[in-house]
């Protein structure tokens, strides 16, 4: 499944720009190819006019192809996902911190994988769930707009650290069942989110299955202690942590809670979280 035609979907505010530039040089390098494409950035196409290429590129970060997702549903052309936002982590996932140029490179090379995403109530996401904590911090997250990506990310949960109080809720999974205050609850489909935070090291994007993973409460001196251990990933065998695997997931609270849904803000008291195996393709 070759490579012939490209439309180039764009977030022209994503990484203050770097997006639009982006795509211009995408555009160019594709024309020494002869390859035509087509720049898509304030109005994006139909998803009849999308599939008249043979691949959709998307020029963002987490926010932008959670947008993409929601919005083309049911795309069945392959894409690909090129950094331009704050938050890159899916991109990581996928291509490991690659240079534009070497992933332009790569893409001719890569057959179409597909890919799982969650859905979240009636909204769908490809990298992380974040129920609480994750929520609250993206309340306060005009930081990592202005500083951008990971450090704006680390302040917002630095000051959180200190401030957030654990939220009761009851989840469900497989026939088990937690009740209690939890500090970190987190559904993933991959590894990495908050721009360079491990969550889930283990977790594949094709597998079939979503990663859930709770953290229960624990005093702030120990949220500051092992904040650099879960930046790193090396935080799943400790006895406050819950990982598991599954496919089916709900979660109830007595009170609405923010939730972040790849990096855009939600609320509510009530999830009902399941896994879509083999949604999307992606080169990669």
């Amino acid at each position: 499944m070759q490579i012939q035609s490209v439309a180039i979907l764009v977030n022209p505010i994503a990484g203050k720009g770097k997006s639009s530039k982006m795509s211009v040089w995408l555009h160019n390098e594709l024309n020494k190819k002869n390859i035509p494409s087509t720049i898509f950035s304030t109005e994006w196409p139909t998803l009849a006019e999308l599939e008249a290429f043979s691949d959709v590129w998307v020029i963002g970060g987490d926010g932008t192809i959670n947008y993409f997702i929601n919005h083309y549903p049911n795309c069945k052309i392959p894409i690909a996902l090129f950094s331009g936002g704050t938050g890159n982590d899916f991109a990581w996932k996928l291509y490991k911190g690659m240079s534009k140029e070497a992933q332009f490179a790569a893409l001719f090379n890569a057959s179409p994988k597909p890919v799982d995403a969650g859905k979240v109530n009636d909204t769908l996401y490809i990298n992380c769930l974040g129920i609480g904590f994750d929520g609250e911090i993206l309340q306060s997250m005009k930081a990592i707009r202005f500083i951008g990506g990971h450090f704006g990310y680390l302040l917002a949960v630095i000051y959180k650290i200190f401030r957030f109080k654990e939220k009761s809720m009851t989840i469900r999974l497989a026939g088990e069942e937690w009740n209690e205050k939890f500090l970190l609850v987190l559904i993933v489909n991959s590894s990495r989110a908050g721009g360079g935070f491990f969550i889930a090291p283990p977790a594949e994007v094709n597998d079939g299955e979503l990663n859930m993973v709770l953290c229960k409460k624990i005093p702030i001196w120990k949220r500051l202690l092992y904040l650099p251990i879960i930046k790193k990933g090396k935080h799943l065998h400790y006895p406050f942590i819950i990982h598991k695997l599954g496919q089916e997931f709900t979660i109830n609270s007595k009170e609405v809670l923010p939730i972040q849904i790849d990096g855009e803000l939600q609320f509510t008291n009530k999830l009902q979280v399941t896994v879509l195996p083999k949604q999307f393709l992606f080169r990669y």
